[in-house]
């Protein structure tokens, strides 16, 4: 059976919709679970809520340090955090949707990895686990800032798994597909039977089926998988 039993794990984008299903599951796997949100987060039982934007590396490496007096290591790191807002194709796009865009999804992801890092070098052991997207892996309409970032993510995570491998330290992505989260398309939408439409399985997925693929990348079960961008997407990026 998987268990996070005596790890320390930090969740990005908490508070809502996939960010909050990996929290809630690395608890209930025995992490001791803090979670990072720009958004107050409705109570989780057992999980420590702070408020911070990842965008901002001061804030990154408060919560690190606050996550460290709960056991005096950081076993996992799960960078959740992004920014959808109106999307638009390159034409319509400005620079503040790529800034915003690059500032929380990209350099987001870089503060709080940075600031874990020496840590997880110093215990010779690490999992960090970005979540991407399937645009991530594919093109899509009118989201040229979001995409691109998305990409982005790939690229960083084979590099912090490169880099730092050799230290025990596992960085690898998920790229989920049609979640039905708060923000997603409602069933009946034209957008939700078109993502229906891209998928082998005939449905949207849930975001527990993402949180299960963290809980493997975050467990010592994977101990022997870094640099990999796994789908979980119903089939979509396997056409």
């Amino acid at each position: 059976m998987i268990h996070l039993n005596g790890k320390t794990a930090i969740v990005t984008g908490g508070a809502n919709g996939i960010g909050r299903a990996i929290a809630e599951l690395f608890r209930d796997a025995g992490a001791s679970v803090v979670v990072a949100d720009i958004e107050e987060a409705s109570a989780m039982e057992g999980i420590r809520c702070l408020c911070a934007d990842v965008s901002i590396s001061a804030d990154a490496v408060r919560v690190v340090e606050e996550a460290l007096a709960v056991s005096g290591r950081i076993d996992v790191l799960c960078n959740n955090a992004a920014y959808l807002g109106q999307v638009h194709g390159a034409l319509e796009a400005d620079e503040a949707e790529f800034e915003r865009c690059f500032a929380v999804s990209l350099m987001g992801t870089q503060h709080f990895t940075k600031a874990v890092l020496p840590h997880m070098i110093r215990q010779q052991s690490g999992s960090i686990i970005n979540i991407s997207s399937v645009q991530g892996m594919v093109g899509a309409r009118t989201s040229a800032a979001y995409t691109s970032l998305k990409h982005a993510l790939a690229g960083y995570t084979r590099s912090v798994a490169y880099d730092y491998g050799l230290h025990g330290v596992r960085c690898n992505a998920i790229c989920p597909g049609a979640i039905q989260t708060r923000i997603s398309p409602k069933p009946g939408d034209e957008l939700h039977a078109r993502q229906i439409g891209k998928t082998f399985l005939g449905r949207t997925g849930d975001p527990r089926e993402v949180a299960y693929a963290a809980l493997f990348l975050a467990s010592d079960a994977s101990s022997y998988i870094t640099g990999a961008i796994i789908p979980v997407d119903g089939g979509w990026t396997a056409m």
